[in-house]
């Protein structure tokens, strides 16, 4: 088991025939899966080689999906042709929508996440890693060969640490790491991931990672006290920032106490998060959780 992402996932990748697509591309099946093709408006019934694997391209994502049953998309597209892409993934009713690209305007996630609501298909992202479940699939740019397969969850703003709690943890090793991204507007959420772990037969225990700025993460320990009962540990990215200052994600932007690490880890804690001052404490913590 795994949440959003499993061994039966296939994927195709919008920009796959651009460089970022094609590296991209390339290090999905390299680690195992299942890709089935691309999407470039205009270069509809070409193929990329990707190391002896063939793979067709189609002028549209409907086109994709009726001729090969892809139930996911990964977005590799400049920011300015990004609101296009999502939009004709989810009017082709594609199950999950994995935005990579950075710098997407907040107007035109605001409009895209406004379409997503109540369609069938689940955004995550943009400017967000993706995600993997580790032996089974991986949808974006995180890294495949840095954990294992476990049983811990892992939903994350940030790219990088998630990759990190990934390393630290890879001898106890993931059902699912889910990287959600830092903009002001974003499809997935850490209270969704949250409640797919919950739900997560094979996911005993779950790591939060968070940043400042916004109320997210405050949400999110409300939601934990009301609705989660496995253990879950924290972290919140920013505690040395100055305050009042926009830092490396463009959500994060604190405003008097609310948004601060202090604040957020006073609430996840009033929750019964523990929350490490450190990525490595908050790997230590997790593992004195495993382990017990």
């Amino acid at each position: 088991m795994a949440i959003f992402l499993n061994s039966d996932s296939k994927i195709i990748v919008q920009g796959m025939t651009g460089s970022e697509g094609r590296k991209h591309t390339q290090r999905m099946l390299d680690s195992g899966s299942q890709v089935v093709g691309g999407v470039t408006p205009g270069k509809g019934g070409q193929s990329v080689e990707f190391g002896g694997t063939t793979l067709p391209v189609f002028n549209s994502v409907g086109e994709a999906v009726e001729e090969t049953g892809a139930n996911v998309t990964v977005i590799f597209v400049p920011a300015k042709f990004t609101r296009g892409a999502v939009v004709e993934a989810i009017e082709a009713e594609i199950p999950l929508c994995v935005v990579i690209t950075e710098g997407v305007p907040v107007k035109d996630s605001a409009e895209f996440f406004t379409l997503a609501q109540g369609s069938k298909t689940r955004l995550i992202g943009p400017n967000c890693p993706g995600l993997i479940s580790p032996g089974q699939a991986n949808a974006g740019i995180i890294p495949a060969d840095i954990t294992q397969p476990g049983r811990i969850g892992l939903v994350s703003k940030s790219g990088t640490l998630t990759y990190q709690m990934m390393y630290e943890l890879r001898d106890i090793g993931f059902s699912s790491c889910v990287g959600i991204g830092g903009d002001p507007v974003i499809g997935t959420t850490h209270i969704d991931a949250l409640q797919a772990f919950q739900d997560d037969p094979d996911t005993d225990a779950i790591v939060m990672i968070g940043e400042i700025g916004g109320d997210a993460e405050e949400r999110a320990a409300e939601f934990i006290k009301a609705n989660v009962t496995k253990p879950v540990v924290g972290y919140v990215a920013g505690f040395t920032a100055p305050e009042g200052k926009t830092m490396g994600h463009a959500g994060a932007i604190v405003s008097g106490s609310s948004g601060t690490a202090a604040a957020k880890k006073e609430a996840l804690e009033a929750a019964g998060v523990k929350v490490g001052k450190t990525p490595s404490e908050t790997a230590e913590l997790m593992r004195q959780i495993m382990k017990g």
